[in-house]
């Protein structure tokens, strides 16, 4: 089981591979998550990590509530603004206030990040679902609206489930196996091939690849 890193989407980038063709990347942003709580099965009947990350400036301390900032005084931790619990088989290799930094997938080869992608308000179905429409030529009346979706006399309505107009986008999307093309610990940063959702400045979600384990030795 892999740990749950936070960062945030810096924006895209081209890179050179070792034949001299361009890969395009996405460049995330994580600053060290510290562990802010150690959950055992002896206590709480599982085992996990709970990671805090993003740093809040002290005029910011004050929009976090009063049980989270006794919380982290308690754990003598700087108040962060997301947490996250990551599962794991064993907890002893982990302390409370302990950093956890890109560095830690430097040996590894491909990751899956989650993210919320962005939101494209309400659109219709040609966007939204990717209707073919009607003909584009003048005097046709059907254009690129959804067209009939109901029955005859029975049962008299439109079923359930129906591919139709609505809101679109802002969903939690996770994009696996994306390759690691860079890990550059002193800038704090992890450079990934392909896209990612949601836009730049937007928190996303790191965690090794469940369906590829290939290790990657290379590291900056």
């Amino acid at each position: 089981m892999s740990l749950t890193l936070m960062g945030r989407k810096k924006g895209m980038m081209q890179m050179f591979d070792d034949n001299g063709n361009i890969v395009v990347c996405t460049v995330i942003h994580a600053e060290p998550n510290v562990i802010s709580q150690v959950i055992t099965k002896e206590k709480q009947g599982y085992n996990a990590v709970q990671l805090s990350a993003f740093k809040l400036s002290q005029s910011k301390k004050k929009n976090i509530s009063k049980g989270l900032r006794d919380a982290f005084a308690l754990k003598n931790i700087e108040p962060r603004r997301k947490s996250k619990e990551s599962r794991v088989l064993d907890t002893s290799s982990y302390t409370l206030g302990q950093e956890i930094s890109v560095g830690y997938f430097s040996e590894c080869a491909y990751v899956d990040v989650c993210g919320i992608s962005k939101g494209k308000g309400y659109q219709g179905v040609i966007k939204r679902h990717h209707f073919r429409g009607g003909p584009a030529s003048h005097g046709s009346g059907f254009h690129r609206h959804g067209g009939s979706c109901g029955m005859r006399s029975t049962p008299g309505r439109c079923l359930p489930g129906q591919k139709k107009a609505g809101r679109m986008g802002a969903e939690k999307v996770t994009v696996q196996n994306l390759k690691v093309i860079k890990v550059d610990e002193e800038k704090q940063v992890i450079l990934v091939e392909g896209a990612i959702p949601g836009a730049n400045e937007a928190v996303v979600y790191i965690a090794k690849a469940i369906k590829k384990t290939t290790f990657n030795v290379k590291k900056k």
